[in-house]
């Protein structure tokens, strides 16, 4: 289902059955991996390459085919084409990283030794456009091809890392730290780390103790933050610090509305649902509208439609006659499972509203009244739909 990944790695906490000997994470050459002290967890040792790794003489060759299947990259890779419609610049850069680290460990095995690329991230834009799903696979690829311990996803925000009182931010910090290491750590909204308008907010030391870490220990600790766009440009405004660490700014757009439909039919279809020609034209509808008012969420706003169409069909069948049903009955949804939503009460937005010709001429301008008469007043009504959240 779009915007719902599978498990990547082991849980948080567990650390992954170690893998066969060879040379380190990244082309950065055989040395012991650092002593990382109470943060780490780990002991020291040297963190291993996941596909063949015996050295190559100078006059030799590397089949980098054969090396990409033995990474089992591209099974990622496809597992992120499934489960995310649209989002092809995101799925580029994925794959550009990924050639990147799988070139660089075929240099290493020449003895053409760099340093290790940095792969701290930002993922830029609006929620339901599946920064999550991405993270998590990149945790995977990371593991795959040897730049991860653990390949572990630890998503936060700033409930975990900022204390309330005098001595409580650091140790909540350092903690989850502790857990990230090995993997990647995701910071949701992480511009709500930086609160300037409060001289007593405690975010700025996790900020500092993080800029620590994603510097001094970035050989075995990815962190991904993400947030809104303008926020997190005003963020990193305000912790140039953090913006020069961030190597990869990468933008997740809005989906379009073809998009929303495809990822909604497969959601309905992953259910065990279908929906009628009907109720096709009547869910893109519901999209079209759905989009063009507040607090839309993409992917999110999609899954949470089908979820009330299926409350609603629910309802439907059981109350039906007559109350035999066929599977097919129990599978359709029609377009009174949608209709029912707040969405269809409030207009459509126009397109392009017309735009005034010129000067108003006398004909044009609103009569002066007086009160209001009895037939000027409007009908009464309960609170009016555009002042109401639309619901799914």
């Amino acid at each position: 289902m779009p915007g719902r990944p599978a498990a990547a790695g082991p849980p948080a906490g567990h650390a992954a059955p170690a893998g066969p000997a060879g040379p380190p994470a990244g082309p950065g050459g055989p040395a012991p991996v650092p002593d990382g002290g109470p943060l780490t967890g780990r002991a020291p040792g040297i963190m291993p390459f996941n596909g063949p790794a015996e050295e190559l003489p100078e006059g030799g060759t590397v089949d980098l085919l054969e090396a990409r299947e033995h990474s089992g990259v591209d099974a990622v890779l496809d597992a992120l084409d499934r489960e995310l419609v649209g989002l092809a610049p995101v799925k580029t850069r994925i794959r550009e990283i990924a050639a990147l680290l799988l070139v660089d460990a075929q240099r290493a095995r020449f003895g053409l030794v760099a340093a290790r690329p940095n792969l701290h991230m930002c993922f830029t834009g609006g929620p339901g456009t599946g920064k999550t799903t991405v993270a998590l696979r990149m945790a995977e690829l990371l593991k795959r091809l040897g730049y991860s311990r653990r390949g572990h996803l630890v998503a936060v925000t700033r409930e975990e890392l900022v204390g309330q009182y005098v001595g409580h931010t650091a140790p909540k910090t350092r903690e989850v730290l502790k857990r990230a290491m090995g993997g990647v750590l995701f910071i949701d909204e992480a511009y709500y780390l930086y609160r300037a308008e409060n001289e007593r907010d405690y975010g700025q030391e996790a900020i500092e103790i993080l800029l620590q870490v994603m510097e001094n220990q970035r050989e075995d600790l990815v962190v991904i933050l993400a947030g809104y766009k303008d926020r997190m440009d005003t963020f990193f405004q305000s912790n140039p610090g953090m913006s020069s660490r961030i190597a990869h700014h990468i933008d997740f757009p809005d989906y379009s509305l073809d998009e929303l439909a495809s990822i909604g039919a497969l959601m309905v279809a992953e259910a065990g649902y279908r929906l009628s020609p009907a109720a096709e034209a009547t869910f893109r509808e519901y999209l079209a509208r759905r989009r063009a008012q507040p607090r839309f969420s993409n992917a999110r706003s999609v899954r949470n439609a089908l979820e009330r169409a299926r409350l609603r069909h629910a309802g439907r069948v059981l109350s039906g006659a007559p109350t035999a049903v066929t599977r097919d009955d129990l599978m359709r949804l029609e377009p009174e499972d949608f209709l029912a939503s707040r969405v269809f009460q409030a207009p459509p937005a126009p397109s392009n509203p017309p735009a005034p010709s010129g000067p108003q001429t006398a004909s044009d301008q609103p009569a002066p009244s007086g009160p209001p008469t009895a037939s000027d007043q409007p009908a009464p009504s309960g609170p009016s739909v555009e002042a109401r959240p639309a619901a799914p």
